[in-house]
């Protein structure tokens, strides 16, 4: 299972009918709550779901970078 953190940034495979991509993580477990960046409009998705649809996510350094290659910091 991939390490996510609430307030992580991070983009999805379609996007917002807001014309963003940009998704704030809000809750996580069996289901994740996002926020759209661009309305502010929420959304749950199962983590399924969420898994399948997640393509990148925003690192330390504010570059979004693919889910595949990211490491997230050790707390």
């Amino acid at each position: 299972m991939k390490k996510y953190k609430i307030g992580d940034i991070i983009t999805l495979k379609k996007g917002h009918p807001c014309g963003e991509n940009k998704w704030q993580i809000e809750r996580i477990g069996a289901d994740m709550k996002l926020k759209c960046l661009g309305c502010e409009k929420t959304i749950w998705l199962k983590r399924i779901e969420f898994d399948k649809k997640i393509r990148k996510i925003q690192d330390k350094d504010g570059k979004m970078v693919s889910i595949v290659n990211y490491q997230p910091e050790e707390e």
